[in-house]
């Protein structure tokens, strides 16, 4: 682009303009900003881009004949997980959203907020009874900055760097916690044992310098951690704290890890009332007690009730605000910006609609249809269970004595309109099922995994 072009929608294009803002900083061009930048990571050359469509109807065309490439789940026979989940989603949390009050991802200011606030507070009182705890935040980005902000606060709390990771955890979330520590905590990974955490194994690591004990439950592979008090006593007796990943959508089944003696919970809203769209709408949530040695090292957001200018009158607002960085600004444990307010609001609704004894139903009937799943493919000839563990929605099937690989499985599959599940070793098929997976589609799973891995013996002993 020519120093001489004025474009038509960037602010300050103008070559005077620039030169202006270049001399008020001191810099010679804009180079100068990105002199941190090593060579070897830029790209040194105008983007690959297409010619510009001038029209806007023709630019519309071209998008949605990109976007008319991806085949959603509800066209297709889907076992996919692996993060993001494929549950249903009333009807309704899309209306409530979608009014123009709430239509932003911001959390608002009490001059505009139109019930975002009281909305935002439902959703943290719906969360803190699931769960079984007092404090409950505004989302943040998603649940995989929800674990490291809640394993940097345990660092906080307690002085110290050790991390002991007791359970296996999907690798993106690994990276990106990792990424977000790395400066001041150290990750220690214990292998599990049948899926779930090797208790002796954490124990003869913890000591002086353990800031946190991090468990996944549901693990990655689904496998519901079982040892949760063991794992909290052993931590407390060393100083440490324990944070326990999880999904919440279980948790009207299953007994929730705070009555377990954890003392941070943390993990992903996406199951509760968020659509998968291809990558899925994604909100972190981090739950602890009514303890200010927890709450005030929490970043984000938190709503409640606050007395107004008018005597006897309440409203909703802020709390603790002086702690986040809106008030700390530079000198704040960690920054919050635009957060996930908007899937607050969505699994607010969620919940508020599912109620007690829906969330009981709910988590009751997955449960069943994944022990369904588990005992229909560990049946057939050459496919195994990889753990005897208690698993929620995804178990891995090893396919290695049927001598077809995980990855044939599924190419053979897909021109069937199945995606069985994610390919996570040579072998190992991870596979998800969920209330909108019915024992019909199991059964055809099933007898699709049959045919496909029965086809190759009949074709490798033709051959």
């Amino acid at each position: 682009m020519p120093d001489s072009f004025v474009h038509p929608y960037i602010p300050n294009s103008a070559p005077a303009t620039k030169a202006a803002m270049l001399a008020a900083v001191g810099a010679g061009s804009t180079e100068d900003f990105y002199a941190d930048i090593p060579a070897s990571l830029r790209l040194n050359r105008p983007l690959d881009l297409p010619a510009p469509l001038v029209a806007e109807q023709d630019l519309v065309r071209h998008v949605e004949g990109e976007l008319n490439h991806n085949v959603s789940t509800k066209e297709r026979l889907s076992f996919l997980g692996f993060g993001t989940y494929n549950h249903f989603v009333p009807a309704v949390v899309d209306e409530v959203i979608n009014r123009s009050e709430f239509l932003t991802a911001y959390a608002g200011e009490p001059y505009e907020d139109h019930g975002r606030f009281q909305a935002l507070f439902q959703y943290q009182s719906l969360m803190a009874e699931l769960l079984n705890m007092e404090v409950v935040n505004v989302p943040t980005y998603d649940g995989f900055q929800a674990t490291a902000t809640a394993l940097s606060m345990a660092g906080r709390i307690t002085g110290r760097r050790g991390v002991v990771v007791c359970s296996d955890v999907l690798p993106d979330k690994v990276s990106r916690v990792d990424d977000f520590v790395r400066p001041n905590l150290d990750l220690t990974f214990v292998p599990t044992i049948d899926g779930t955490a090797h208790v002796e194994a954490i124990i003869a690591l913890l000591g002086a310098d353990t800031a946190a004990v991090w468990v996944e439950t549901p693990s990655c592979t689904g496998a519901v951690e079982t040892a949760i008090r063991q794992l909290a006593d052993a931590a407390h007796a060393v100083g440490a704290i324990l944070v326990v990943g999880t999904d919440p959508i279980g948790y009207g089944a299953l007994t929730p890890p705070a009555d377990q003696g954890a003392d941070i919970v943390c993990g992903d809203i996406q199951a509760l009332g968020l659509h998968q769209w291809f990558g899925g709408a994604h909100g972190g949530f981090i739950a602890v007690h009514d303890d200010p040695r927890f709450v005030m090292e929490m970043p984000s957001r938190l709503f409640g009730l606050a007395s107004t200018d008018v005597a006897g009158e309440y409203g909703f607002g802020d709390v603790a605000y002086d702690r986040t960085s809106f008030a700390l600004r530079e000198e704040g444990k960690e920054w919050v910006g635009t957060a996930a307010a908007l899937w607050g609001i969505a699994a607010g609704v969620y919940l508020a609609l599912m109620g007690p004894q829906g969330m009981a139903e709910l988590a009751e009937t997955i449960l069943a249809r994944t022990t369904y799943a588990q005992a229909r493919l560990g049946a057939l000839a050459g496919v195994t269970l990889n753990d005897n563990a208690l698993h929620l929605r995804e178990f891995v099937i090893d396919l290695s004595a049927t001598g077809v690989d995980s990855r044939t499985v599924v190419d053979r599959l897909r021109p069937l309109a199945i995606d069985p599940g994610v390919v996570v070793g040579e072998y190992e098929l991870l596979v998800c099922v969920t209330e909108m997976t019915t024992q019909h589609d199991i059964d055809r799973l099933t007898d699709a995994i049959a045919s496909a891995t029965a086809s190759s013996t009949t074709q490798e002993k033709s051959a």
